[in-house]
Order: structure tokens, then sequence, then C-alpha cells
């Protein structure tokens, strides 16, 4: 089989990095967690903070049992992230990392179809491409980042696209935190159903 049909079939990921953390974001900050960051996005947000995994070409294609040997040294959590991990296929990585008994949680743009079998979805949109219709109801947590005040009418348009179920958070852009916050929690404050996210990751000093 050529590199090429492994991708296709996800035996093979263009990684990018993987480490052992603590979930700095979202529904489930503070929980340790081995990260599995996927090359590969064409969704190019201006501030995104790992601009180097844009470029799947750039990162070595990896066999996907390797990952998942290397994940179950460390943590019965994983995160897959990005770039955008559902331009590829995540249907074989997902099943093995079940079947060794470790949740799976997904990070993603949601502007790709959905592969893969996922424990917790964490969605956070982009304006510049928008997340197929499906996985708004497949979402267990909605992460909109607010850069200015423009972003909050955006979050309200993609909450009202998710299920009732949904875990809803607001998270400063990391560049304009100082002036987010306060907007942040003062809308937070006056609409309950959001809550507020801070990538305490960063405040800690760790990946």
């Amino acid at each position: 089989m050529t590199n090429s049909e492994k991708t296709k079939k996800g035996l093979q990921l263009p990684l990018m990095e993987e480490f052992y953390t603590i979930q700095g974001e979202g529904y489930h900050t503070g929980k340790a967690a081995y990260f599995i960051r996927v090359g590969g996005c064409d969704v190019g947000c201006h501030w995104c903070d790992v601009k180097e995994s844009w470029d799947a070409s750039l990162h070595p294609l990896t066999d996907s049992d390797q990952i998942v040997e290397n994940a179950v040294q460390y943590s019965k959590t994983v995160v897959v992230t990005g770039g955008e991990p559902l331009e590829s296929n995540m249907q074989y990585l997902t099943k093995k990392l079940h079947e060794n008994g470790i949740s799976v949680h997904l990070e993603t743009s949601g502007s790709a179809p959905i592969s893969g079998y996922w424990d917790w979805i964490c969605l956070s949109p982009k304006r510049n491409k928008l997340p197929v219709k499906e996985i708004f109801t497949m979402a267990h947590e909605l992460k909109i980042i607010i850069r200015s005040k423009q972003d909050f009418e955006f979050a309200e348009e993609q909450a009202a696209q998710v299920q009732e179920h949904c875990e809803l958070y607001l998270q400063p852009e990391w560049s304009v935190r100082e002036k987010m916050i306060p907007l942040i929690t003062a809308y937070v404050m006056n609409h309950p159903k959001w809550k507020v996210s801070v990538q305490t990751h960063k405040y800690l000093n760790i990946p």
C-alpha cells in the first residue's frame, strides 16, 4: 500500500507534534490529557498561534498505530487538535484509541466533514470558513474566540445552531485578552447561558 493510500485510509497522519499536558481551555480545563496535533488547515485565521500547522506537507507522515502506542503510555484522555484534524481521515485513529480504553476528544473548526468516533467534540467556528451543518448537532461544547465586539453577534448566531445540551464558551483571543476580558465577563453576566474560557495553559507556561 502506498503512503497516499495509507493516508487516505487514516493509517498514516501528518503529525506535527504530540505531548502530555493539562487541557487549558473550555469544559475540560485542568484535566491531564495527551494531545495529538495533526498538520493541515485551510481555514487560515490570521491570529492563529500555530500557523506552522497549516501546511500538512511540512509534517512527517506517521503511522497511526505508532501514535496510539505513544498515547497509551501517558493518559486515558486524548485530545486530537490541529491544524484542522478533520482534514484527515480520523476513523482508524479514533477506533484504535477506543480499543485501548481511551476517551477521545476533538478540537475542530467544523469546516470539514466529520470522521472518527468521538467522546467529546469542541466546536470552535471561524467566520472565514463556517462549519458544515451536521457538526452543530454533534458538538458537546461550542467555543467562540472573541477578538472584537462584533464577535458576540457571531457567537449568538453559532449558538442558535447547536443542541440545547451543548456547553457555551467565550474565550478572548490571546493577543487582545486584556481588552476583551472585561467585555466577555460583562457579556456572560448579562447572558448567563455562556461561560468564560481563558487559555490557562499559557498562564501556566505549559504546552
